[in-house]
């Protein structure tokens, strides 16, 4: 039996945590950042949404880079990003350079997450690399629920920009190791689509600005954004179908396990994602506990999220990828449900159980869609499938904050929980309406199969 290498699977998964602990930087360092650097509330909201930005616009162009021009290349590239815009946040002047510095940071991370599932595709076959999708997902549990901690642990020791010192080091580290010990993947001799990348990061640009600006109730603005998004991502459309070597093959829609990890992917990204990721609010600014004790009580979901990824690989081998899909949407759905415990005079106890319940499930979710990513594409397009993948649960996280920041902005007391209560509802329909697509998607395939 041939030894499984398990360098690669280490250094991947770590990136792929810290690429989750840059999105998690500000939850526990904003105010700290509005203190040093005089931000307001339209800067608050560009940085926390400036990372998501970046990486939902480059996530596909990155894919599209790793199959043509090498993935291990692209996986490196995306590390050094990461290290150079953190080193840039870290010395950041003003709000407006930490903002650019935060979409540079997201566009980093896009290599990283493009192409670092799409390498253990191919280094690892059959169930080693259904247990390589496991760890892979756990990463992402790991980094949501070390990024909160990290940040505030750093703060008495180098302020907020410590934390960004901190990634950039362990960027370095990674970025070393992986041109070291990871494989290069074989190049294509066609081009890079140029062209429908550019269409795309300026259309999803548009698209996720429109979503940001909503937060801050700027309509005239949102409606010029979404005009904006609406022709580029038209244009997109339009160059892809005539594209040689397109970076999104359109074709792969009429796939039903590509379709339906894509739509898993994007409400797990407007639902449980978005939720949990302002749970750390309401804790803070309902219940009153402080920005740290709200990042150790995430835990009972971020946490589970990695342990029950590790683990999905003891769940029965009867269960297909797509029915551990629906089990775990549906888990998400019910924790998400039980966050409308919350009430002004409730203990923050009261939501431990949603969020253990939500952490399972997500953990397996994750677990099921990292797998799911690259099993349903061509083998040679496994840094893409990843990339489409991750993309949908970008921009469902930032449909999903929006939306949510939109319900509980400037409300306080039972206000606030009215808001709050009004997201759990809208959160937990993404997921249910997740799981109707995903079953119709079944019958669906199963008719065609018939045929």
């Amino acid at each position: 039996m041939p030894v499984t290498p398990k360098a690669p699977l280490a250094i991947v998964a770590l990136a792929t945590l810290l690429s989750l602990v840059v999105f998690t930087l500000p939850l526990t360092t904003l105010e700290a950042m509005t203190a040093a650097l005089g931000l307001g509330p339209a800067q608050q909201a560009w940085i926390m949404s400036g990372m998501p930005l970046g990486a939902a616009c480059g996530l596909l162009i990155a894919g599209a880079f790793g199959d043509t021009l090498g993935r291990r290349l692209t996986f490196v590239g995306g590390l050094w990003l990461t290290a150079l815009a953190s080193v840039a946040a870290a010395l950041a002047p003003t709000g407006l350079f930490l903002i650019v510095a935060r979409v540079v940071q997201g566009l980093g991370s896009a290599g990283i997450m493009a192409c670092g599932l799409g390498l253990l595709g191919q280094i690892y076959e059959g169930e080693p690399r259904r247990r390589a999708a496991a760890i892979w997902a756990a990463g992402l549990g790991a980094g949501v629920a070390l990024g909160p901690i990290l940040a505030a642990a750093l703060l008495p020791i180098g302020g907020w920009p410590a934390g960004h010192w901190a990634i950039a080091l362990a960027a370095t580290i990674l970025a070393l190791s992986a041109s070291a010990r990871l494989p290069e993947s074989p190049r294509s001799p066609h081009r890079v689509d140029l062209t429908g990348g550019l269409l795309l990061m300026l259309g999803l640009g548009c698209l996720l600005s429109a979503l940001t600006e909503l937060r801050l109730g700027a309509f005239g603005v949102v409606g010029l954004l979404a005009l904006g998004a609406l022709a580029f991502l038209a244009l997109f459309l339009r160059t892809e179908r005539r594209a040689p070597n397109p970076i999104l093959r359109l074709d792969l829609f009429a796939h039903a396990p590509f379709t339906g990890a894509t739509l898993a992917a994007f409400a797990s990204g407007a639902g449980v994602l978005a939720l949990m990721s302002l749970v750390p609010t309401v804790l803070v600014r309902g219940m009153g506990q402080t920005p740290l004790m709200a990042a150790f009580v995430l835990l009972a979901w971020s946490a589970l999220t990695a342990i029950a990824a590790l683990s999905a690989h003891r769940l029965p081998a009867r269960w297909s990828s797509r029915q551990r899909v629906i089990g775990g949407i549906v888990g998400c759905g019910v924790g998400q449900a039980l966050m409308l415990l919350a009430t002004p005079a409730a203990s923050w106890a009261i939501l431990v159980p949603g969020l253990l319940i939500a952490g399972v499930s997500n953990g397996i979710l994750n677990a099921a869609l990292g797998h799911e990513a690259v099993q349903s594409v061509p083998p040679e397009r496994a840094a893409m499938g990843s990339a489409a993948n991750n993309t949908a649960r970008y921009l469902g996280s930032a449909l999903g904050i929006a939306l949510i920041s939109i319900l509980i902005a400037g409300r306080d007391g039972e206000r606030f929980f009215a808001g709050w209560h009004e997201a759990v509802v809208m959160s937990t329909l993404f997921s249910g309406l997740a799981v109707f697509a995903m079953l119709g998607l079944a019958r669906e395939r199963g008719s065609l199969g018939a045929r």
